[in-house]
């Protein structure tokens, strides 16, 4: 699989297999597997998701060496702060089978138990990220949902700079603010829920560009994601869906499509607030 290159110089395969609501269980377990046996070599999880020990078990048994596969675990909200990133890591560690982790994430910028101290909690977190990260526990290190200003209060104490922001990204929904300033910080975009939590399969202007490019309305939304540069992560538990999302290097959207795209604002709904929701 084609690859993109982090600020570090670490290679990130381009399409990842999200697995946010992929159940913890012999579904999901199947799911990851089938998705490394069709040739994905990324998997995207998280604390949160509750998963990390389906995804580590997939890993292990589906033969291919660790080297070759990319893993990304994301810091749950409670998690945050020095001491409990620390001791959080090594679980994560535990659960995925590994002793280390190719890409670890802040998977929020202002959890509601740390609303007050959010500033200073996350310059503790990251501290121990940049440890982790020195100690080559983690290859490379990031945030995701983080806005502009959440990045740049990371920055009054950071050593080194986040080399991934993961964030909402698809039709209608594509945050060009944040993400023009990512991209003049080498910040690489995530893009999460690139089908829109499956909403994107009313819209009729994406029915009619399915029927244009004799493609599904899933690979044009990851073809989308791709020609913007953004690192889609489709998730599914199905395998003919899995082997579908990944079938999208063989075509390409005219820049026409990809502003149409774009310009179908809030067709999936947009996101909240980070410094607002309630948990």
């Amino acid at each position: 699989m084609k690859q993109y290159i982090l600020a570090n110089g670490v290679q990130i395969p381009v399409i990842g297999l999200g697995t946010w609501q992929t159940p913890d269980d012999e579904i999901g377990y199947q799911a990851v597997l089938s998705a490394l046996q069709i040739g994905y070599r990324h998997i995207d999880t998280a604390q949160g998701y509750r998963n990390e020990d389906i995804v580590g078990r997939a890993v292990k048994d589906s033969g291919i060496i660790r080297e070759e596969i990319f893993i990304t675990s994301k810091l749950d909200n409670p998690n945050h702060g020095y001491d409990n990133t620390m001791r959080s890591f090594e679980r994560t560690l535990e659960q995925l089978g590994t002793d280390y982790v190719d890409l670890f994430l802040i998977h929020w910028p202002n959890p509601l138990q740390y609303r007050k101290t959010w500033q200073q909690t996350n310059a503790e977190t990251w501290r121990a990220f940049e440890e982790l990260y020195n100690a080559g526990k983690i290859r490379a290190i990031g945030v995701s949902n983080f806005r502009q200003h959440h990045i740049d209060e990371l920055m009054k104490t950071a050593k080194i700079s986040p080399m991934v922001n993961q964030i909402r990204l698809c039709p209608g929904e594509t945050q060009d603010e944040l993400v023009t300033y990512c991209k003049e910080r080498s910040i690489l975009l995530e893009a999460y829920s690139p089908l829109g939590t499956g909403q994107i399969f009313k819209v009729p202007e994406m029915q009619a560009l399915a029927v244009k490019y004799q493609k599904s309305i899933a690979q044009i939304c990851i073809r989308w994601s791709l020609q913007n540069s953004f690192l889609p992560l489709p998730k599914s538990v199905t395998a003919e869906r899995i082997r579908e999302n990944m079938d999208v290097f063989g075509f390409e959207l005219s820049d026409d499509d990809v502003r149409l795209i774009a310009d179908l604002t809030g067709c999936v709904g947009l996101s909240k607030d980070p410094d607002t929701i309630n948990w």
